[in-house]
């Protein structure tokens, strides 16, 4: 690592104090998920909700060459529906500098047990206050299982709000030490994405996994405070309810990769190839694969080399 590397990735001593502890980084390998301090401002916040607002209302700072085929795209035309546009950190330029917050990076790095983070994917998300809109209800799901083109057992995601978020607003809701359960079976249908599948079939599948692990499911519904974070593993459950409240619920799904992780190819019992929608948007490595280290679509956040 550079001298200029190194100041980039340097944090204050303020922000050392709000890295986990090793209870912390412990609770996270136990339980799956974990809520962070305050690890963003009250102006930082503010300018990721302005900045969503200019988002919404046209602004980009620069658009994907193509949108991939399986893109989440929110557009004016498709109403008062859960709102998720994938790439928020490379289409807008304020909430990519606010998401590269070193200090966040630096948390993510210490419950991962990584050296390096890079960005995986971001979703700008806005869960509209409409108490039945059956969109506002995100089934149960692990994040593991839509990465399949991924070597890694190490990602993880920070849920970020704008804003306060509890039950009200339908926070995100964790089973507690899925991340830690066996599967019944390796079920091709697990790569499909939850909006493409049965949420009756997604119910099923939690429980039955929770009894052959011999456990019950545990359901966690976070608040998060305005500034805070949640992480939580790639292979841990989780899902969302819906927004009885009289404000939208403002916020970003972050998903990291370590800096071990690599594309690979996967195929279904078939034979049909699963693709990642940055298959077709990141460069190529030497072997003629995905790269999955494209700076210009997955930074690194974080690095301690």
């Amino acid at each position: 690592m550079t001298v200029q590397d190194s100041q980039l990735f340097a944090l204050t001593e303020e922000e050392r104090l709000l890295l986990p502890s090793d209870d912390d980084v412990a609770f996270y390998a136990r339980h799956g998920w974990y809520l962070s301090e305050k690890l963003f401002t009250d102006e930082e916040t503010g300018l990721l909700e302005s900045a969503s607002e200019r988002f919404y209302g046209g602004h980009r700072d620069r658009t994907l060459p193509l949108r991939p085929p399986k893109l989440a795209y929110w557009e004016p035309e498709h109403g008062a529906v859960q709102r998720h546009n994938d790439y928020i950190h490379y289409e807008d330029d304020t909430i990519g500098r606010i998401l590269r917050k070193p200090l966040l990076g630096a948390v993510a790095a210490r419950l991962a047990g990584a050296e390096v983070i890079r960005v995986f994917q971001s979703t700008l998300i806005l869960k509209p206050p409409v108490a039945g809109e059956q969109s506002n209800i995100v089934p149960w799901h692990f994040d593991r299982h839509y990465w399949s083109t991924c070597t890694s057992e190490r990602m993880l995601t920070a849920f970020i709000p704008f804003h306060d978020c509890d039950e009200e607003m339908g926070t995100i809701t964790m089973v507690d030490g899925s991340h830690r359960w066996k599967e019944t079976a390796e079920n091709d249908a697990t790569s499909l994405h939850f909006a493409e599948r049965d949420r009756s079939e997604l119910d099923v599948m939690l429980e039955e996994n929770a009894r052959h692990n011999g456990v019950e499911v545990r359901r966690i519904p976070v608040r998060i405070p305005k500034g805070h974070v949640n992480f939580h593993h790639c292979r841990t459950y989780h899902g969302s309810g819906a927004n009885v409240s009289d404000r939208p619920r403002r916020a970003i799904s972050f998903h990291l990769q370590d800096g071990e992780n690599r594309y690979r190819e996967f195929r279904r019992s078939d034979g049909t190839q699963v693709a990642y929608n940055h298959d077709v948007l990141v460069r190529r490595t030497a072997e003629g694969t995905p790269d999955y280290s494209d700076p210009e679509y997955l930074p690194v956040l974080w690095s301690s080399r």
